[in-house]
């Protein structure tokens, strides 16, 4: 009898632990948010976020208002849409919203990569010193250089002749742009002695070759990230894993000539920290997504934005030879590249602003912290939440912020000149009359803000600025509309077109 009621017991308590799990027993509590399990036990709303997760958040704001929170997948998110508490959520301490398991449980999952406690501030250190300030100056120097031998090699020697070149946009920019920031970063092959055309020909072959299967994985990405993959998939993911731990392995990027300091310090790092090097070489892969994943994107959308709008086009093309001009340099047939400086980059407060709108339209990213004790919030209309213990919650800025009619005007239309004052000051933006400071927060914000968007947007700049001081450009079907997007990467960085454009170049001398 005894052992009859030992197993209804244990039944009973797996039954409990079970719908535990499964949300079932999670109530509102008071000063907490509206809350909304879906009908689903466990995956509670995971199909429709994941179908379309900026469509599901504005259907919950419409129906709950500025803050809420929904069962996805087990988790229970609240979800922040009023700008004016975005401050309080990114400056709170670890102790209680704490970024760092999310972003864990990712990495290990999409790369393999198995952070330890030292991690972020190897990569925070190592991107200070390198990728701001005048370690920012060298790489920019270093991508210049991998664009004069991916963009412009053939221009110096003639070969190049004023005849238009028809490409798919979206794959040029992307992979030229992947291209030159991997050289830059990773490094170049050894020249030897007197072998400088044929190492620059096997770094255009090798990183072409790279970006070949970069493409592949970052395809594969978003369902990957979900733990959505059919099976076929999970076994080119992992082929693809293995493909890069081996390419970008820390034994054969030594063997190179020009490689970064912020490569080669967070190796150094890793190393003394007690990492092995199987590990380091998954952390190599993970630094070439994060670095390189989406800048080509953005300057597909930045290039394609301006060819939709000829009065943008006109204006950042005027700037940028404004700015060479007054640099003492000409592009004209038989002479060497242009040489373009951080310093001369940061004299383009159009073509910043153009890149910021660009941003503010396609760039989705969702952040999100874990609540490791209860949180209290107030928002702007005085009212104040609980944000439970083992809870997360989570910013769309792309909604709240960059998209929101009550901060920018028009908030669909593509503006160049939105985020700077006819003096070229950076303007400031409002909501119901109070100054916001988030307007656009395409890097994320707090300690988890991107510690490479300095060297992102150097790069990105670089590229856009060779692109029009160098060539002329136009669409092949001017009538042709800017395609939609792709909403599988919602929460994922920039966003991405569900299909490529053609367009055309020649050289403008």
């Amino acid at each position: 009898m005894v052992l009859w009621v030992t197993l209804l017991c244990t039944l009973v308590s797996l039954l409990l632990g079970g719908l535990y799990v499964l949300g079932v027993f999670r109530r509102q509590r008071p000063n907490e948010p509206p809350l909304d399990k879906g009908t689903i036990p466990w995956l509670g709303y995971l199909l429709e976020f994941r179908k379309d997760s900026s469509e599901f958040l504005k259907r919950m704001q419409r129906k709950h208002g500025d803050i809420f929170t929904v069962l996805i997948g087990g988790h229970f998110f609240t979800f922040v849409m009023d700008p004016f508490c975005f401050g309080t959520i990114v400056k709170e301490s670890r102790s209680k919203l704490d970024f760092r398991t999310s972003a864990t449980q990712l990495v290990l999952q999409v790369f393999g990569y198995k952070p330890i406690e030292a991690t972020h501030s190897i990569v925070h250190a190592s991107s200070v010193k390198h990728l701001m300030g005048d370690g920012l100056t060298v790489l920019t120097q270093a991508t210049m250089e991998s664009f004069w031998k991916l963009l412009l090699f053939n221009l110096s020697s003639g070969e190049e002749k004023q005849v238009w070149q028809e490409e798919n946009l979206f794959h040029y920019c992307y992979n030229i742009v992947f291209r030159a920031g991997y050289l830059a970063l990773y490094g170049t092959e050894p020249r030897g002695a007197g072998n400088k055309e044929k190492a620059e020909e096997q770094d255009r072959l090798h990183s072409n070759q790279l970006f070949q299967e970069f493409r592949k994985y970052d395809c594969l990405f978003p369902r990957l990230a979900f733990a959505m993959l059919l099976p076929k998939e999970k076994r080119e993911a992992e082929r693809l894993k293995r493909h890069f731990w081996n390419v970008l392995s820390v034994k054969k990027a030594w063997q190179k000539d020009n490689i970064s300091g912020w490569i080669s310090d967070q190796d150094q790092l890793l190393a003394e920290n007690g990492v092995p090097e199987y590990m380091r070489d998954r952390f190599m892969f993970m630094l070439l997504w994060a670095s390189q994943g989406n800048t080509g994107p953005t300057a597909f959308w930045l290039l394609l934005y301006l060819l939709k709008h000829p009065e943008a086009l006109k204006a950042v093309r005027d700037e940028v030879d404004k700015v060479l001009r007054e640099s003492r340099q000409e592009v004209k047939a038989g002479s060497p590249p242009v040489t373009i400086t951080r310093d001369m980059l940061n004299q383009t407060p159009l073509l910043d602003s153009a890149l910021e709108e660009t941003l503010r339209l396609v760039a989705a990213p969702i952040l999100v912290r874990a609540v490791l004790e209860d949180t209290s919030l107030s928002t702007s209309s005085g009212t104040e939440f609980t944000l439970r213990k083992g809870d997360r919650v989570a910013l769309f800025p792309h909604i709240s912020v960059q998209m929101n009619p009550e901060i920018h005007e028009e908030p669909h239309k593509f503006k160049y000149n939105r985020f700077v004052n006819p003096d070229g000051t950076k303007k400031d933006f409002y909501r119901n009359g109070k100054k916001l400071k988030f307007v656009n927060m395409p890097w994320g914000a707090g300690v988890s803000t991107c510690p490479g968007r300095f060297f992102a947007t150097a790069e990105m700049k670089l590229f856009v600025f060779l692109m029009l001081s160098h060539f002329d450009l136009e669409l092949v079907n001017e009538e042709e509309e800017i395609p939609a997007i792709d909403i599988s990467r919602w929460g994922f960085g920039t966003m991405q077109p569900v299909r490529d454009i053609r367009f055309r170049y020649r050289p403008r001398f």
